[in-house]
């Protein structure tokens, strides 16, 4: 979500390549599209609404009441929702620990598949006990399942993973701090874009007004955290 959505499209569109269609949400949101392949949404943020600018993770739901249900039931919060809003139902969540996700309900994109196995994001969950998390996560969305879609749950390098046919779609990792006055080490979820060399994006976005954060490398790659010009943050990853 962001405050002035054509200049979100013209930063988004210079520093990552891609274009943008209409979605199903109305005017004031466009879906990204990398090389024709769906990537993420972005919406221009209601003046009236008193929430930051940010990238949220929004997971698929078979029934969103169902779920705000469950999520209430285990002492998390749903914020707003869920509501109607043209072909689904969503709601806005903050776990135990104050993390803010998404659900939805219904088609968004319509060639989803492809976005799922092409995995061109993927997001990561700081959070005060990644194993805690994963067990309420996991109840709350099904992630374990033996449906369709479902996703692989497993540990390594002190990390709860998530996978989907080979690609890793989510992190868990603890050490989190609630109190924190940084808000990188309060428990949040954070979105990492997958490209191909993130210090060359990187330049692209900082010229255009973006702010460098952080950069390092890890096992699976190099990668540039950045705050983009609305104060969106996000990270640029080599690999999942």
């Amino acid at each position: 979500m962001a405050r002035d959505l054509s200049a979100a499209l013209d930063f988004y569109g210079t520093v990552m390549g891609w274009t943008f269609r209409a979605g199903s949400l109305g005017e004031e949101f466009r879906v990204a599209l990398a090389d024709g392949v769906p990537v993420a949404g972005i919406g221009a943020l209601a003046p009236a609404l008193q929430v930051a600018v940010a990238w949220t993770p929004y997971f698929a739901v078979e029934d969103a009441d169902l779920t705000a249900s469950r999520i209430r039931e285990r002492g998390a919060t749903v914020a707003v929702g869920p509501v109607a809003l043209h072909t689904g139902r969503g709601a806005l969540a903050a776990d135990r620990d104050g993390a803010v996700f998404g659900i939805w309900q219904g088609p968004l994109v319509s060639n989803w598949e492809a976005w799922r196995d092409g995995a061109p994001a993927w997001t990561r969950l700081r959070t005060r006990d990644a194993f805690d998390a994963a067990i309420f996560y996991g109840e709350v969305l099904e992630w374990a399942g033996e449906r369709p879609g479902c996703c692989e749950v497993r540990y390594e390098h002190d990390e709860v993973l998530l996978s989907h046919c080979g690609h890793t779609v989510a992190r868990l990792t603890s050490g989190a701090v609630e109190a924190a006055p940084d808000p990188s080490l309060r428990p949040h979820w954070h979105t990492h874009f997958a490209v191909e060399d993130p210090h060359h994006h990187a330049k692209r976005a900082a010229d255009l007004g973006a702010t460098v954060l952080a950069d390092g490398s890890s096992s699976t790659g190099s990668w540039v955290r950045l705050s983009d010009p609305d104060g969106a943050t996000f990270t640029l990853s080599a690999g999942s």
